[in-house]
């Protein structure tokens, strides 16, 4: 009966259009904070109004990350991220910070000595504790949660940790000394190990390897971070079910961290337009493929309640979206629960079915 009334009024305020004044952050308060990830840029248009009214917590896309906030030695750029910071805190938003160590978007700087040879393991190592250390304590008391290693581990099947400047000077101990900066840093913030293609059961065994190696050697590691960046073609049913139920088997948090829904079938890898690319219309097959995969997941997400303590979205709506860009650079994609003008979508609706 509780879910026959919770339908008809999702159904009957759907009809009177957006005027309701609840969002989704009121729909699953009982289950998890509803997140996005915001640029200042959009936060200081309507986009900004659309997030308090929705959502909970907030993820800096990037203005938090190495690159944009560290962009020199001894430089730091305070900026954009203090002005998220300052939006979540006026509105009593959770925020997310997004990433201490990540092999994309870090500056070329780090990595070189003075004449532009490759710096040693010791010099990289303490300039990583210098950034983790300003960092984190910048932000102690507003960030609660923070994403400090991201997509360390390979997605070539027969290679364990990605090859990156970081893995290739420091080795595997930059995983471990980042955790425990961080937790120096400040003692109350819950750390995350993030990455993607978490439903492939092959890369999958690797990220929980590498968190079974952080936990077993005493590292301060509060949780993983799913990033669910997945398609109207995956993940199924047994294969999403399959994923949580293992990373349930942890015993730590789980965190939905970039959610989004490509209404293209799943590439991996970026590659050049073909002229099939120009179908772009977001057409009444692909809003219901992408419906099914959206409600299929937030009835995961419920069951495993539990587990799961905060689902975030990437990006605001189909406005602006990463995936306008990737894999096929310049086509439309629409994966998110509202259009261009911000409009809640028919797939909002039914992620409130319940």
């Amino acid at each position: 009966m509780k879910k026959l009334i919770l339908t008809a009024c999702v159904a009957a305020v759907a009809a009177t259009g957006f005027a309701q004044q609840k969002g989704l952050k009121d729909y699953y308060k009982a289950y998890f904070p509803i997140g996005v990830a915001v640029s200042p840029r959009a936060l200081a248009t309507e986009q900004g109004d659309l997030v308090k009214k929705e959502f909970n917590s907030m993820t800096p896309e990037n203005a938090m990350k190495m690159g944009p906030i560290h962009p020199r030695e001894g430089e730091f750029n305070w900026r954009d991220a203090d002005s998220v910071a300052a939006f979540a805190k006026r509105n009593s938003m959770k925020l997310r910070g997004h990433t201490l160590v990540w092999h994309t978007q870090a500056p070329a700087w780090i990595f070189k000595d003075s004449a532009g040879g490759q710096v040693s393991k010791e010099v990289l190592l303490q300039r990583m504790k210098h950034h983790i250390t300003t960092v984190v304590n910048r932000y102690k008391g507003t960030v609660y949660a923070w994403d400090v290693v991201n997509e360390a581990i390979s997605d070539k099947p027969d290679e364990y940790l990605r090859p990156s400047l970081w893995y290739q000077i420091c080795g595997e101990e930059y995983i471990a000394k980042a955790f425990q900066w961080a937790h120096e840093a400040d003692p109350k913030a819950l750390l995350f190990y993030n990455d993607y293609d978490e439903i492939n059961p092959v890369k999958r065994a690797k990220i929980i390897r590498l968190v079974n190696s952080l936990k077993a050697a005493g590292i301060p590691i509060h949780g993983v971070g799913l990033q669910a960046h997945w398609a109207i073609n995956e993940p199924t049913r047994p294969q999403l079910e399959s994923t949580l139920k293992d990373f349930a088997a942890l015993g730590l948090q789980m965190h939905i961290t970039e959610l989004d829904i490509s209404v293209y079938p799943k590439e991996h890898s970026a590659r050049e337009r073909r002229p099939s690319d120009s179908d772009t219309a977001f057409t009444p097959q692909k809003e219901q493929q992408q419906i099914d995969v959206y409600k299929m997941s937030f009835e995961l997400f419920r069951k495993y309640r539990k587990n799961i303590s905060s689902v975030t979205f990437w990006n605001i709506s189909d406005r602006f979206t990463w995936l306008d860009n990737f894999p096929v650079r310049g086509r439309k994609d629409h994966p998110l629960l509202f259009d261009r003008n911000l409009q809640p979508k028919k797939v909002y609706w039914e992620v409130l079915k319940f």
